[in-house]
């Protein structure tokens, strides 16, 4: 006995078809006005103008100030100087702030924040520092309170989550290093056998993927005896 099989015609779309663009991801051709804390500025989009990094900040600094996020950091951090050229606080903190937002990974590049004639009023700032400012009062804790200072900040600006339970997650990153640079011990470093490195403990809230802090320490202190004491 044989049976007939019959063909059925496929279909032009054999998935449907997902909902149109969102007028909400149009780019708008009218300024948009934003809330910073050196006043209100109107930002508007050139299609054919090149890419920058920092062309989102505007949006943030609103957010920062609608939240009161930015302005509490920067008057309850312990900054101290001693010299009366020393920049004031936010000029620091401003600095640093647009540096981490920028992506850069030596100490070096925050110099360029001086030139940006933009974002740093957008903060409130006159003008950005130098790398030297911003590294001077970010000494180790026995010396400087300022880590101290930002981590009782940090948990100020966490506290929402204290009701809702969650998990805590900690990562230790290794990063090798090149050069001669305080803390860099032979450690376990599989990639790069041999080679002096930094380690990275980093506390992170779980689900969310929230940094609580991250403690560098030297290249032998891997194990979980050396994270113990910073998450405490």
């Amino acid at each position: 006995m044989v049976a007939a099989m019959k063909t059925v015609p496929s279909s032009k779309h054999v998935h449907p078809q997902g909902d149109s663009l969102s007028q909400a991801f149009s780019i708008s051709s009218a300024p948009i006005p934003v809330d910073t804390y050196g006043g209100r500025v109107h930002v508007a989009w050139d299609p054919q103008a090149a890419v920058i990094p920092l062309g989102q900040v505007p949006f943030f600094i609103e957010f920062l100030k609608t939240a009161d996020l930015f302005a509490p950091w920067v008057r309850d951090c312990p900054l101290t100087y001693h010299s009366p050229n020393a920049p004031p606080s936010i000029a620091v903190l401003g600095t640093l702030f647009l540096s981490i937002l920028s992506g850069h990974h030596r100490y070096a590049h925050r110099t360029t924040i001086r030139t940006d004639g933009v974002n740093p009023a957008l903060l409130g700032m006159r003008k950005g520092c130098s790398e030297d400012s911003v590294a001077e009062p970010w000494g180790p804790s026995t010396r400087s309170p300022a880590p101290r200072g930002c981590r009782r900040i940090s948990c100020g600006v966490m506290s929402p989550y204290s009701p809702t339970p969650w998990s805590l997650d900690v990562d230790v990153t290794v990063k090798p290093l090149y050069g001669h640079q305080e803390g860099a011990e032979v450690g376990y470093n599989r990639h790069k056998p041999g080679r002096p490195s930094h380690t990275y403990h980093t506390y992170f809230i779980g689900n969310l993927r929230v940094a609580l802090d991250v403690e560098g320490r030297p290249g032998k202190q891997t194990a979980a005896a050396y994270t113990r004491p910073g998450m405490w």
